[in-house]
């Protein structure tokens, strides 16, 4: 199996189990805490990023014996 295709199929599962109206009810209650809508909006994508990043690292972490 071709890592990158493992990479890709994965970068696909995180982002679309995501709906746009979860993001927004996550903006809205984090902006909701007495945070600008800009920090907001940087959390929120912060958190994305972080998703799909530790996604894309557990099928290439492999310990060879």
């Amino acid at each position: 199996m071709n890592t990158n295709s493992v990479l890709e199929e994965s970068d696909q599962e995180v982002i679309e189990s995501v709906t746009d109206e979860e993001i927004i009810c996550l903006w809205r209650s984090i902006k909701g805490s007495g945070v600008s809508e800009n920090e907001a909006w940087i959390a929120v994508v912060t958190g994305l990023a972080l998703d799909v990043a530790f996604a894309k690292s557990k099928p290439c972490m492999q310990i060879e014996h």
